[in-house]
């Protein structure tokens, strides 16, 4: 049985949306961890100052840096012996050099990339995902370039909270309005979906590092529920009391809208991508490893929970 267990975490790219739901988790966890610190730019600590600081004052030590600069990562590695990237997908390619200055590193010994979303190597299909392609790059270059360093890939599937808000995202191709009372749904509606909200992703952080045991060199994949879009779309009109316009959306309609979103070269063809994987299986598994870090019943928000939180976002 491991002994390890972590005494300083460093957090890369905290203040996005899953990075600061981490962060917070971690910070009001109990019992506490030892040390936590975040290495993030000086423009980001200056336009985030009050999210910043509030971590601060919580006892979160700040290193300013630079995450393409290996100098500042080896002062931010200092004495860290665990680090979280929560790194966006634009920046999930400089996560080779961060692993590399890992491995070498007297002190870290364990490593969560950013995969906080959905699995690269979930069946065949996926090695050919274009979504997938730098994650995949990146638990190769793990394989091939790491001895000594313990690796995490946490697994949680569509943030539920950016799954239904469809006035947000815009992509046309699915989400839940709730102020117009519509929904979009790819394919039937059917297929059953391994949901995570936001604060649940931090939540299965938390729950991986209170477990390295289970969590070290493994992949771990979460959900909050498993549930379909009809079932999610029912819970909506439940709740309101009404009954929405659904609007189904057919898989090869989905298709050609997305081929056509990346030939043109539109941000929405990753998230057109991600909608029909989702839509045909690729957010449930054979087993899901909730009870093994210790997040059996309870341990979750529920799907009446995260509808009722994103229902009275609008109030």
């Amino acid at each position: 049985m491991t002994t390890f267990q972590p005494s300083h975490i460093l957090v890369l790219g905290p203040t996005g949306n899953v990075g600061k739901a981490i962060m917070d988790a971690i910070v009001n966890a109990s019992p506490a961890f030892p040390r936590v610190s975040i290495l993030t730019s000086k423009e980001t600590a200056a336009n985030k100052s009050d999210l910043i600081d509030g971590w601060k004052s919580s006892g979160v030590s700040v290193v300013l840096g630079d995450i393409t600069n290996p100098q500042d990562i080896e002062t931010a590695y200092d004495g860290v012996d665990t680090v979280i990237s929560c790194l966006g997908r634009g920046a999930l390619e400089a996560q080779k050099e961060l692993i590399r200055l890992a491995e070498a590193s007297p002190t870290v010994r364990w490593f969560f990339p950013s995969e906080f979303g959905t699995d690269p190597g979930h069946n065949e299909r996926s090695a050919q995902e274009k979504p997938h392609q730098t994650k995949l790059a990146v638990r190769k270059f793990i394989r091939e370039n790491t001895e000594q360093l313990n690796v995490t890939y946490l697994v949680v599937g569509p943030y539920f909270d950016m799954w239904v808000d469809q006035r947000k995202w815009g992509d046309g191709l699915g989400g839940i309005d709730v102020v117009g009372r519509e929904a979009i749904l790819t394919g039937d509606g059917n297929t059953k979906i391994g949901f995570t909200t936001l604060k649940d992703a931090g939540t299965a952080v938390v729950a991986a590092l209170r477990h390295p045991e289970e969590s070290h060199n493994a992949v771990l994949r979460v959900a909050s529920f498993v549930k379909t879009s009809n079932e999610v779309l029912s819970e909506y009109e439940k709740q309101l009391g009404v009954e929405f316009s659904a609007k189904y959306i057919s898989l090869a309609d989905h298709e050609a809208a997305e081929g056509s979103m990346w030939e043109k070269g539109s941000p929405w063809a990753v998230v057109a991508a991600l909608r029909r994987i989702w839509a045909t299986g690729g957010a449930m598994y054979d087993h899901f490893s909730n009870e093994d870090i210790g997040l059996g019943n309870g341990g979750m928000e529920s799907l009446e929970e995260a509808v009722r939180k994103h229902v009275n976002s609008y109030k």
